[in-house]
Formats: C-alpha cells, sequence, structure tokens
C-alpha cells in the first residue's frame, strides 16, 4: 500500500521527499488541487470513498498517515 501511495504522489508533484515529509499539508508542499487529485487516485486505487469528514490535514501530512487513513476506511 505504501508504495502505492508513494507512486501516487510521485505522480502528483515532483521533487518532494515524499518517504520522510511529515508536513506536506502544513508547509504547503501539496496544493488544494493535488489534495483533490490525489483522494480521487486513492479512492479509484484502493476502491473506496473518501469522505470530506476525513480530508483534514492530519490525514494527508504523510504518506504514513495516508495509509493508515486507507487501511482504517478499507476495514469499515
Amino acid at each position: 500500500m505504501r508504495e502505492t501511495i508513494l507512486e501516487i504522489l510521485c505522480g502528483i508533484v515532483e521533487d518532494v521527499d515524499f518517504e520522510n515529509c511529515t508536513t506536506l499539508i502544513d508547509d504547503g508542499l501539496l496544493s488544494s488541487l493535488d489534495i483533490i487529485q490525489l483522494i480521487g487516485a486513492l479512492n479509484d486505487e484502493f476502491d473506496l470513498s473518501i469522505p470530506a469528514t476525513e480530508i483534514i490535514p492530519d490525514n494527508f501530512n504523510s504518506v504514513s498517515a495516508m495509509e493508515a487513513m486507507v487501511a482504517r476506511l478499507s476495514e469499515e
């Protein structure tokens, strides 16, 4: 799952150390349009629907946070 999320992110934004960055939203490394693209790709790739209540910085600041969110939503 982690590798897939990394691939998606690298396809949206280049030249960011997604593996180690924990402030993707806080530091503005992902724009609102990037987030929309990311949500669509995660929904398609993992066959889920990310509700608006989950679209918060804490869930998108790092690959680990995204991975945890996808895992949690996949179980529901």
